[in-house]
């Protein structure tokens, strides 16, 4: 009987497993964390044959809200399947990159290799020339510095601005320039599949254009060992791939393990269209290209992405509840601002502009990206100083329209005639009236400041009238929208007790 018990509970698990996996995979929302609810053991659920995890079939289809769950869930973020591929390298593989910001943001390893090819996610990103995805990976190796492209396109490393930021040159060409089996390179498979703007932003960031494969027998090594990404991209045939390495100093007579130059490479392919750039160097203006940095440089990244990680994930979409909102979102507090225009946002909507924004060729900084508000070049971010004094409110102005009380208010004045002290005086209880539409306004107010007496005010006051007492009262009621016939916009809408007579009771 025990063994049924199990028996059963393992066949329930499995179903319960399977129906996550299927609401990760169509992206409902609601269904997964219902099932997560019941069990959260299931987010490392995996199925047979692949073991895919539920994380990686919502980061395989770009389901960026169900990868959140599950990562909040506590889930493994670096999880392997049978082929040794993360969620992050399924995401890079089809292109998602906000499910790969969120990776990246709950810091997921990016030097992680797959069983199969060796290849890392930079790899899966270059191999479908997703360019995007490829700048996110590199967030914590490029600084967000203003002459970043003109130090890395001089080879320049003696520059203080580099010493003083941190900036690790070894570390980033480490990552561009790590090889998978075979020697190949994310250079090499974006030259190979034709992607020009994959070649442009990985040459601007340090890319080695003279990295040659190996020799080691793999169906992938089919141009031959000792290749360097111009080889490969002659094979791919892209004449655009091709001018960007030769303008980046690729050697057109460098010979592979066959003896076969570029050129050699792209007539046995049949890639007639290469053959006069391919035939001989450049010299002078002569089929050289003007080469504008990448659009996807997107400098401020590093240092939006360093505050992102400092506050805590959930409440970057954490809606607004006090004063200040995000001018882009209208819904979140605003938290960091621009080293530049002073612009302030909320997080979340400064961390989408650095992800989606690509800069204009028009931009005076290379890798800045537009100030959506007044177009001014951003390079990095600063966070907010929390405040823990809100700024003073304005009191709220009551109106003849309708009015929900009246306040038996004094008025203390402060020296300053913008800043009121108002007080209500003890034992004074105030009569809610609400009049009808046609009436007149408000003729009979009583304001009950003993049983048995009553106070009659002068209704001509309450029509906005020019005020000539001293004793003054204000109605301390929620803001109400002022008719721009009743004076000027200046004049405050005050009531006066001028006259009050006591009518005894029968």
């Amino acid at each position: 009987m025990g063994f049924l018990n199990i028996m059963g509970n393992s066949f329930g698990c499995s179903a319960s497993g399977e129906r996550l996996v299927s609401a990760a995979r169509d992206g409902d929302l609601h269904e997964a964390k219902a099932i997560l609810d019941c069990n959260p053991r299931l987010a490392r659920y995996s199925t047979f044959g692949l073991r895919n995890s539920p994380l990686h079939h919502s980061a395989a289809q770009g389901h960026n809200e169900i990868v959140v769950l599950f990562l909040e869930s506590g889930v493994d973020i670096d999880l392997r399947n049978a082929s040794g591929q993360t969620a992050l390298m399924q995401a890079c593989q089809y292109g998602h990159w906000e499910v790969v910001q969120t990776l990246i943001l709950f810091n997921a390893n990016i030097h992680k290799t797959d069983y199969l090819n060796g290849g890392t996610a930079i790899h899966f990103a270059a191999l479908n020339g997703h360019s995007r995805c490829i700048r996110l990976l590199l967030t914590d190796y490029v600084p967000s510095i203003s002459n970043f492209w003109n130090i890395i396109s001089n080879n320049d490393s003696t520059d203080p601005e580099i010493s003083d930021c941190g900036f690790d040159e070894s570390g980033l060409f480490g990552v561009i320039s790590n090889p998978a089996d075979g020697g190949v390179t994310a250079l090499h498979m974006a030259a190979l599949n034709g992607h020009a703007e994959t070649v442009q932003l990985l040459l601007d960031l340090g890319g080695f254009v003279s990295a040659v494969t190996v020799e080691d027998g793999t169906s992938v090594d089919l141009i031959g060992g000792g290749s360097t990404p111009l080889h490969y991209a002659a094979y791919g045939g892209n004449a655009m791939c091709c001018r960007l390495l030769i303008a980046r100093g690729a050697s057109l007579d460098a010979k592979n393990a066959n003896g076969s130059t570029p050129l050699n490479v792209a007539r046995s392919c049949h890639r007639i269209q290469l053959e006069d750039i391919l035939s001989r160097q450049p010299t002078g203006t002569e089929n050289r290209i003007d080469i504008n940095p990448s659009p996807y440089l997107s400098l401020p990244l590093m240092s939006i992405m360093k505050i992102a990680r400092e506050s805590v994930c959930h409440e970057i979409d954490k809606l607004l509840t006090s004063f200040d909102p995000c001018v882009v979102c209208l819904e979140r507090k605003c938290t960091v601002s621009t080293d530049g225009c002073g612009h302030e946002f909320c997080t979340r909507c400064a961390l989408y502009l650095c992800s989606a924004t690509t800069t204009s060729v028009a931009c005076p900084s290379a890798g800045s990206i537009p100030c959506p508000l007044c177009r001014h070049p951003i390079i990095s971010f600063s966070k907010l100083q929390s405040n823990a004094t809100p700024p003073k409110k304005l009191l709220p102005r009551p109106s003849g329209l309708a009015l929900g009380g009246i306040c038996g208010t004094t008025v203390e004045s402060t020296g300053d005639s913008s800043e009121q002290l108002y007080k209500q005086p003890s034992g004074f209880n105030c009569a809610s009236i609400t009049p009808s539409l046609g009436s007149s306004l408000f003729r009979s107010l009583s304001c009950h400041m003993c049983p048995g007496s009553s106070m009659r005010l002068n209704p001509i006051l309450c029509l906005g009238g020019p005020v000539t007492e001293h004793s003054l009262v204000r109605c301390s009621r929620p803001r109400l929208h002022r008719s721009v016939s009743h004076g000027e916009s200046r004049n405050r809408w005050l009531f006066s007790f001028n006259q009050y007579e006591e009518t005894n009771s029968d």
